[in-house]
């Protein structure tokens, strides 16, 4: 059912093809969004605006590392000229375990190229479209790594604070251009990555490691991808238009109920 109107709205999804960002591309189209994705993985994305054009509503997939700047400028500038760029979603994210020591200089790196570079290319490609516009809505999907230690994830915790300091930096300089930027910082939530991760690295043990992860939330359970895009349908909603410069956890309690 849908629950806001972005009938006449493009909006650009990295990542769009699986986990977070799969619930993101069906939500948007479910609103009436015209939705883009951008995946580095195009069948996933693709076998996701499948769907969503045999359920009625309007998505395209397109090939894209974020990573690569002339890429992404291609990908995104091609878009503009056919349509607004009403909102961009900076989903797109890779993780990484270990601490400093657990974390070689091409772990560095490869975080470095996707969580933040990605994050960069994206907006610095979007943002003269939405200032020329005189509108727009930027959405970053931070997490609770960003503002609280994490145990073993050095290396994402640095890329996603990044990504919560670019949200602030960017809401800031362009407020005066009618641009909004807000950021998502979600706690552990169950996708194929988390079932994946439990599988590789706890085999025989996953139920027992599915509870225990899923026990880290105080309120006792994971967060479902479609919790996350029902936050984010708002925040880049018109009902939101007074909401920018703002990072939001959904979380389960884990920063403030931690203690």
């Amino acid at each position: 059912m849908a629950t806001f109107n972005y009938s006449n709205k493009t909006v650009l999804i990295t990542g769009g093809g699986s986990g977070i960002g799969e619930a993101l591309s069906k939500q948007f189209a479910l609103n009436g969004a015209n939705v883009h994705i951008l995946d580095y993985q195009l069948e996933k994305a693709e076998q996701v605006v499948e769907e969503i054009t045999n359920a009625g509503h309007k998505a395209q997939a397109h090939q894209c590392d974020v990573s690569k700047h002339e890429q992404v400028k291609e990908v995104i500038n091609d878009i503009a000229a056919k349509h607004t760029l009403d909102v961009l979603i900076n989903n797109a994210g890779i993780a990484h375990v270990g601490n400093i020591e657990g974390t070689a200089e091409a772990d560095l790196d490869r975080l470095y190229e996707v969580n933040i570079k990605g994050v960069y290319n994206c907006i610095h490609v979007a943002i003269g479209k939405m200032k020329e516009q005189g509108s727009g809505v930027i959405l970053n999907m931070a997490s609770i790594a960003s503002s609280v230690g994490i145990s073993d994830r050095f290396a994402y915790s640095m890329t996603k604070g990044a990504v919560l300091t670019m949200t602030y930096s960017v809401a800031k300089d362009y407020i005066g251009d009618g641009i909004r930027c807000n950021s998502i910082s979600p706690a552990r939530v169950h996708t194929p990555f988390v079932d994946g991760f439990i599988a590789k690295n706890y085999p025989g043990n996953e139920a027992e490691m599915f509870e225990k992860l899923s026990k880290t939330q105080p309120i006792g359970r994971m967060g479902k991808p479609d919790e996350v895009a029902q936050l984010a349908l708002y925040l880049c909603s018109d009902e939101a238009s007074f909401i920018t410069g703002t990072d939001f956890p959904i979380d389960g309690g884990f920063i403030k109920l931690n203690g």
